[in-house]
């Protein structure tokens, strides 16, 4: 058998021709249900993979929608607590400068009553020092004339009784 040539050999039943053909017909039947095991499966973990991929996606967008909510809360928080501080401050503002100008409108009256006060006093000083100054200077004058005159002294004395007796009577009838 050794001495053959080489060339296709056209015996079927030397071939194997059959004996392949059931074995390749056992391997399809067999194989194929493995094989179609194999593929749904491998579609099934593709399918669940998309599947978590998209609720991981959905999670996702949610959890930023949410971030993005609680940003806007947070800025709007923000801005609210700074003008309500800006607000705060004007009031504060208004406040000290009306209590600041009521100090002054104070002081300035306290300053205006010490002057009116103390220019009262200087007044009331003036007038007791020319008062003062005119009782001195008559009553210099009416004692020169006194020691020049005893006739008028002795007038001035009767009209002073006279005026002290008709006071005197005035009141007893009273």
């Amino acid at each position: 058998m050794l001495d053959q040539e080489f060339g296709i050999n056209t015996n079927i039943l030397e071939t194997n021709i059959i004996n392949l053909t059931v074995v390749i017909g056992v391997l399809i039947y067999v194989g194929g249900d493995v094989l179609n095991s194999l593929l749904k499966t491998r579609k099934e973990n593709i399918l669940k993979s998309l599947t978590d991929a998209e609720q991981k996606y959905q999670e996702t967008l949610d959890a930023l929608n949410s971030a993005k909510e609680t940003l806007a809360l947070a800025k709007q928080k923000a801005l609210d607590i700074n003008n309500e501080s800006i607000r705060s401050i004007e009031q504060r503002n208004a406040f000290l400068i009306s209590k600041a100008n009521d100090d002054m409108k104070r002081l300035e009256e306290s300053q205006q009553t010490t002057i009116t006060l103390e220019e009262d006093k200087i007044l009331r000083k003036l007038c007791a020092e020319c008062s003062q100054s005119a009782l001195t200077e008559a009553m210099q004058k009416v004692q020169k004339r006194l020691s020049k005159d005893k006739f008028l002294h002795r007038k001035l004395i009767d009209v002073n009784i006279s005026i002290l007796s008709k006071l005197v009577t005035t009141k007893s009838k009273n």
